[in-house]
């Protein structure tokens, strides 16, 4: 069998004046509707989320990461109970980051060579070692539908020389990863790399997409690393169409309602992001007028939910005020309470987006909540 058996992806309609596009996805443990955002799961659990929850936000698929259960508990042991699947007892579709972002962030204890990288667990100051090879090994053990390339993520600034550099190793990396991998029931997507420069990424993506033209869908890697919005717009909008349409472009690490808007409008399908419960931990909660802070004085006696226009469970059942009292005694239930609602606001407005495109009125859409957005 090879992966055409497990995987399918469809493009259903095009926004005839922007990029924007609904596909369907066929993994092997179901079918995703794009555009599509993912909740991550870092730790094998999307943070402070039951299962039930998490499934009555209506997300399709969760990103777990393989660098932190390679620390712990270790992939063997998730292997033994089956994978990520049997593991975390969900029978959606999930994907696991490679770890090479995470390797990238611990620049002070890390050693790179073209062999691989060598670093330190900041918690327990074991000294660990990831390369292409062991990503895949990793990986495949866990057995997410789909598997990321392990590259290497060059800063924000970066010189000429340095991205290219690290792109040029992605590049070679990229090659170990794909004769190392050997699972056909599991995705491998390559990373597209070269830092903030127009013509790093445009030779990122041709020898990506000539070398590798049976992958099942492809990344744009290298944001969110500290650059400037309008950096990172540009990056996105010049990248996306370098990349095949009739196969998903998934952007790595992004997930602000602003800039999933905006990602869609320049073509992407698949968006992940911490934000959603990391924001709810710290009192944090996404509008249709943008981001608010529970915590504010203004909520002391707000009956009116999390955002009116959201059908989450949260705002079906609280109020601000209610929920503003739990954040400030310090109650665990008020983090749950604001990340179902986080993540289920994220998980609408991809489907709004979703809508929109099919209803032939993306632009209409994309217009009024941009501007809703950024009243805040």
């Amino acid at each position: 069998m090879n992966k055409n058996n497990y995987f399918k992806f469809e493009v259903i309609k095009e926004c005839k004046t922007t990029k924007a596009k609904a596909c369907v996805f066929k993994t092997p443990h179901g079918e995703i509707k794009t555009p599509v955002f993912m909740p991550v799961g870092t730790n094998s659990v999307v943070k402070t989320l039951t299962n039930d929850q998490l499934y009555n936000t209506n997300a399709q698929i969760i990103l777990s990461n393989s660098y932190h259960l390679f620390l712990h508990p270790g992939h063997n042991l998730i292997k033994q109970f089956g994978g990520l699947h049997k593991w975390m007892n969900w029978d959606k579709p999930i994907l696991t980051d490679s770890g090479g972002f995470q390797v990238f962030s611990l620049a002070k204890t890390r050693e790179i060579t073209e062999d691989g990288v060598k670093f330190k667990d900041p918690k327990s100051g074991t000294t660990y070692f990831i390369n292409p090879e062991i990503s895949m090994e990793i990986q495949m053990a866990l057995a997410p539908d789909i598997a990321m390339a392990f590259d290497e993520c060059a800063p924000y600034p970066s010189t000429y020389e340095e991205a290219k550099k690290s792109m040029d190793r992605t590049h070679r990396w990229l090659e170990r990863c794909f004769n190392a991998h050997k699972k056909d029931d599991q995705a491998l997507f390559p990373i597209i790399q070269g830092a903030f420069n127009d013509e790093l990424r445009i030779e990122s993506a041709n020898y990506i997409t000539k070398n590798f033209p049976d992958a099942v869908g492809y990344a744009i890697g290298g944001v969110s690393v500290g650059e400037p919005t309008d950096i990172k717009n540009h990056l996105v909008e010049f990248t996306a169409p370098l990349l095949p349409i009739n196969k998903p472009r998934y952007l790595m690490g992004v997930g602000t309602p602003i800039d999933l808007l905006e990602g869609v409008k320049f073509g992407v399908d698949m968006f992940d992001c911490v934000l959603p419960t990391r924001n709810a931990r710290h009192g944090s909660f996404f509008t249709s007028y943008g981001r608010k802070i529970i915590k504010n004085k203004e909520f002391e006696c707000d009956n009116s939910p999390l955002d009116e226009n959201c059908d989450c469970y949260a705002c079906k059942n609280h109020t601000k005020a209610y929920i503003r009292h739990l954040f400030r005694m310090n109650e665990s239930t008020a983090a749950t309470l604001l990340s179902i609602h986080n993540t289920r606001f994220l998980v609408k407005f991809m489907e709004d987006m979703r809508e929109a495109i099919l209803n032939d009125n993306f632009v209409e859409f994309y217009n009024t909540k941009k501007a809703m957005l950024e009243q805040s």
